[in-house]
């Protein structure tokens, strides 16, 4: 191109740049950075009115300097002719979750601790002041309405032996904190679970009438024989209990509270009558392992719900099943459908089961027809669909990708309208951001089979350059570093200051078929290291921008165990290992104490292949703690106090190691996070530390 062609008018210049300025590439300065992932507004919760016009979502907004965040509620018409932004319909200063639309769409249920104690609220759809509903001693953990919308099924912690006296178990708790001896005798375990201690209650279902006017105070316990905890502890939540149509019983699934409860995944399903009257009965008798999520079709004879197969295995496949209610005769509605499928929405005909399973590391919707169990995905799009709603005409959902946390969208109930974002992307939050692009790629790991991983390029990638890797390694061990957002191990922070990342799906992950994740089970350190080791070699000779001499493996959890695995297995032909530095957050050390110490026991057992003291020589054979001596690569040790999965004498137990090896390392101690680092700016703090940490070895 000459001079003469390339000069350009000063209005068309100003023109162009003025467009350049304005295009996102442009506006882009900097890459993501851990306090953006701290700080950035999450969605959630999407709800639909009955006519599926208003969609109501959940909000989350972070005080950094507070160091905490609040939740509200927002509200979209979807059928308004000006397609208007969301309006708030909470008021400020009110932290919020769980909402519903009331039965004729009128208003809208949440609950909320505004009152000292989580209570059930009411507010118009149109907007106005919140009611209170409930006035129970305790918190209201959970709920759902009978289908008339005249009773309120919920859920709160109570001691056995409190019945229906929940003001009995609120003054009991006092009075535990009032004694002068601090000492608690345990019979039986669980003493712990996940980040608690065990104070002798459990989550118990109750019955009240819907108040007309002022609040609930008393209410009826059902299934007052049923002695464990519905919803299940940590993670359990309103779908482990739902109502028959016509009001008078109740489905609850629950696994004995008893002295085999923390070595035992047997969940059943339990039909009570609303009134609290009668003996509980056991549906699921007959299988030994986990049955949960009830639905009932809407003349109430069928029972539709999710089952795995195997006992005392948390990560086997959830099939679709159905129960005639009259005769107790099953059936699995897709036998063929090799995947574990998260819930159970009937659509308004009844025809079709409406569900989210993993698949291949995206996660999306689909459609299981009842008449012949055939499988549809329902939307197009890759991704992550993390929450969906279907009422009248829409579909709404949440939908996250490795560039992106939640975003909501709505489409037609069957999926192919062109789908409306209701809320903004992350890089329209943060339009000063630019993001790593990322692509899936495949290779032939362990037996030769087919292994999938990703890669993320660094946010200021150019051609020809080639940058130092953050090597990420899941967790679970049945997990999936797949497409999707974390706002815990997010791939974006690495790219964000300039690295480039490798993530291998392995042996044991989900959503590859069920016999690709049981086959980590008595093969922690071999089936996925050989995958580990062929998925770098992979990634390297596909991507000429890895700079494999500048790496550094990082993991948490089950991640942690593989890093500390390879600190000890994993070295060039030299002798020399392959990384730079390395980061065990929450790692296993020593198999035969995490048998001991940990609380979930059927964990540990199930995939050692029997208990520690049966089975020592199986939790020896890959057992970090084994190969010590060959240690020699920097660490940075990670550890939560209140991580009672995996407790914090793991890290310390590495730390101890590295330290009186003289090998460089550091130990990055929470006296109050759990397994997870959710604090904002305890998350910064997380973040800053393991970025310096790469830094100091595997430079900017």
């Amino acid at each position: 191109m000459t001079l003469r062609h390339a000069v350009l008018s000063l209005p068309t210049l100003a023109l162009a740049i003025a467009a350049a300025l304005s295009s996102p590439d442009a506006a882009a300065a900097r890459g993501f950075q851990a306090r953006d992932l701290a700080t950035l507004d999450r969605v959630s919760s999407p709800v639909l009115s009955p006519d599926g016009r208003r969609l109501v979502f959940a909000k989350r907004v972070v005080d950094f300097d507070a160091n905490k965040s609040s939740t509200s509620l927002w509200m979209e018409d979807l059928f308004a002719r000006d397609a208007a932004p969301p309006k708030r319909l909470t008021p400020e200063g009110w932290n919020v979750n769980s909402p519903e639309f009331s039965k004729d769409g009128k208003s809208v249920y949440f609950l909320s601790s505004k009152s000292g104690t989580q209570q059930l609220y009411t507010i118009p759809a149109s907007g106005g002041e919140p009611r209170r509903l409930t006035d129970f001693a305790g918190d209201v953990g959970s709920y759902r309405f009978s289908p008339d919308g005249t009773r309120l099924a919920f859920s709160a912690e109570a001691f056995v032996d409190c019945g229906a006296d929940l003001a009995c178990s609120s003054k009991r708790i006092e009075a535990q904190g009032a004694r002068k001896e601090s000492g608690v005798v345990f019979d039986r375990m669980f003493i712990r679970h996940w980040d608690a201690w065990n104070d002798g209650r459990y989550n118990r279902v109750f019955v009240t009438a819907v108040p007309a006017k002022g609040m609930a105070k008393s209410a009826t316990l059902v299934g007052a024989d049923v002695h464990g905890d519905v919803p299940s502890r940590p993670f359990g939540d309103a779908s482990e209990y739902n109502w028959s149509p016509d009001g008078s019983q109740l489905v609850l699934s629950a696994r004995k509270g008893d002295r085999q409860e923390p070595w035992s995944t047997n969940f059943d399903l339990y039909l009570v009558n609303a009134d609290g009257s009668g003996a509980a009965k056991n549906l699921t008798a007959a299988n030994p392992a986990w049955d949960t999520g009830p639905v009932f079709s809407a003349d109430g004879r069928t029972l539709y719900y999710r089952a795995m197969r195997r006992p005392g295995f948390e990560a086997d496949r959830f099939a679709l099943m159905a129960m005639d209610v009259a005769s107790g005769a099953t059936r699995e509605i897709a036998p063929r459908w090799d995947a574990s499928a998260d819930e159970i929405v009937l659509s308004e005909d009844g025809r079709t089961i409406y569900t989210r399973a993993q698949k291949l590391g995206q996660h999306p919707l689909f459609a299981i027809s009842l008449d012949n169990g055939e499988v549809r995905n329902v939307l197009e799009g890759e991704g992550s669909i993390n929450a969906f709603v279907i009422a009248g005409p829409t579909l709404a959902f949440a939908r996250s990708t490795i560039k992106s946390g939640d975003q909501l969208f709505t489409t037609s109930s069957d999926g192919t309208a062109p789908q409306r974002a209701i809320t903004r992307s992350a890089g329209e939050m943060l339009g000063d951001v630019a993001f790593g692009d990322y692509e899936q790629f495949t290779f032939a790991g362990w037996n030769n089979e087919t292994v999938h991983g990703y890669v993320v390029k660094p946010w200021n990638y150019e051609e020809g350059k080639q940058y130092p890797v953050a090597f990420l390694i899941h967790g679970g061990p049945q997990g999936s570093f797949g497409n999707g957002w974390s706002y815990r191990w997010n791939p974006q922070t690495y790219a964000g200051q300039g690295y480039a990342v490798v993530m291998i799906d392995f042996h044991g992950s989900t959503g590859y078929g069920q016999a690709f994740t049981d086959a980590i089970s008595q093969h922690w350190g071999d089936r996925p290291l050989e995958d580990l080791k062929k998925g770098w070699a992979a990634a390297q000779k596909k991507y000429s921008f890895l700079d494999g001499d500048k790496a550094c493996a990082l993991g948490a959890s089950y991640g942690g165990f593989m890093v500390n695995w390879i600190a000890g297995n994993w070295f060039n032909r030299d002798g020399s290992s392959p990384w730079k530095c390395l980061v065990n957050h929450d790692g296993v050390f020593d198999q035969r104490m995490m048998g001991y110490a940990t609380e979930e026991l059927w964990f540990t057992e199930w995939d050692q292949g029997g208990t520690p003291f049966d089975a020592p020589q199986k939790f020896e054979k890959f057992n970090p703690v084994n190969h010590v001596d060959k240690w020699k690569v920097p660490m940075l040790v990670v550890h939560g106090q209140l991580d009672y999965r995996i407790p914090v004498e793991q890290g310390i137990a590495a730390f101890t190691a590295l330290q009186r090896k003289g090998i460089e390392s550091k130990f990055l101690y929470f006296p109050n996070e759990n397994h997870w680092v959710l604090k904002p700016r305890n998350s910064v703090q997380w973040h800053d530390t393991v970025n310096d940490w790469l830094k100091q070895h595997i430079g900017e």
